[in-house]
């Protein structure tokens, strides 16, 4: 089969194109899955550049995704997955078909169009989260014409979306949603969305407004028209002079019930000033930078709640083939480029010019 390989740590021409690759064996428990479209995300280029590896201070940058980070060999990881080694087929937003099944697999799995779930469970424990991999980091992913997973991570899906369309949703669509779900969004919170033109900033616009929140979306100016489109309550401009007082003018009492993070970096002190007593501030992306300061006062005096949010149960991905399922919400399709064309496709991704997810087409 034809699979995009990673073979380093490093720049784009660290991934080689094979068009002799095995397809992959399956065993017991697992299905083969015909890949009909697979999303690029932030997790690619960031384990690609070694960006997980703590000697790296700064954001995601365009340089460094190109042409990889300087890595100190005194830190070991350099991946979201403890499992990590090469050669690595990457990419974890899969939407496709299954082509064949394994020992013990339903045989009525056996030519469903499926949604993969990219958080692979341990088929004796798989509600345990501790015991998770992520696809394309841990396992083999869906860069590739084909791909294996247990069965319990192909979900049935029935949709008139396009298989790219399908692919913008796994990894974006269901990071925004347990965002949402471990700070306990409600109808009667207004909530802030910072990045979000991304993927998860977009995918968290959709799902909160689904929860009835009232939502200030933060943008760069170039793209408040395509946020538009999403229908927040209000929109902030990041490169606006009093974009601070607008999300106070916008909230009331002046005050944020929570803040939905995915850029970190220099304003992550200004966003904790801006949440009321009690507040939650839930982060899981850090492309602005992951290093900053933290006034411990303004966290104990204000009673705040600060969460993370990487490892998804499996109800949440469920939820989510049913919210696509009922168009509760909407793909975001930027564009697809051909298996062979990952790294050029990698390098528009990097420019952050696109609205909306970038996909691959085997």
């Amino acid at each position: 089969m034809t699979a995009a390989i990673l073979t380093r740590f490093g720049g784009l021409d660290a991934i080689t194109t094979r068009h002799d690759f095995p397809i992959p064996e399956i065993k017991a428990g697992e299905v083969l899955v015909e890949v009909g479209a697979c999303g690029i995300n932030n997790t690619d280029i960031n384990t690609r550049a070694g960006w997980y590896n703590k000697s790296v201070r700064v954001g995601t940058t365009r340089e460094g995704g190109e042409h990889g980070f300087l890595l100190d060999p005194r830190y070991e990881v350099a991946s979201i997955d403890q499992r990590f080694q090469f050669p690595r087929i990457q990419g974890a937003d899969v939407a496709g078909r299954i082509v064949e099944i394994g020992a013990g697999v339903d045989s009525n799995q056996l030519g469903q169009r499926v949604l993969i779930d990219p958080r692979i469970r341990d088929q004796a424990e798989p509600d345990n989260l501790d015991l998770t991999s992520y696809l394309g980091n841990g396992v083999d992913g869906g860069f590739a014409n084909y791909c294996k997973v247990p069965a319990i991570n192909a979900l049935p899906i029935k949709s008139n979306c396009s298989n790219a369309e399908l692919a913008t949703f796994p990894c974006s669509s269901s990071t925004a949603e347990l965002m949402l779900e471990r700070s306990g969004v409600t109808e009667s919170d207004t909530i802030l969305i910072t990045g979000a033109s991304g993927g998860v900033g977009s995918a968290l616009i959709q799902l909160a407004r689904r929860r009835g929140a009232r939502v200030i979306a933060l943008t760069d100016r170039s793209k408040y028209t395509q946020v538009e489109t999403l229908h927040p309550d209000h929109i902030v401009c990041r490169n606006s002079d009093t974009f601070e007082s607008e999300i106070r003018d916008n909230a009331p009492n002046g005050e944020l019930d929570v803040i939905a993070d995915v850029v970190g970096g220099q304003y992550f002190t200004k966003w904790l000033e801006l949440l009321k007593r009690g507040g939650r501030y839930v982060v899981s992306g850090a492309i602005g930078g992951p290093i900053t300061e933290l006034d411990l006062r303004t966290l104990y005096l204000k009673d705040l709640d600060m969460l993370g949010a990487t490892a998804i149960p499996r109800s949440i991905f469920s939820n989510l083939v049913g919210y696509i399922e009922n168009q509760e919400i909407r793909p975001l399709l930027a564009c697809t480029f051909p298996l062979t064309e990952l790294q050029l496709a990698q390098q528009m991704f990097l420019q952050k010019e696109h609205f909306g997810n970038i996909v691959i087409v085997p």
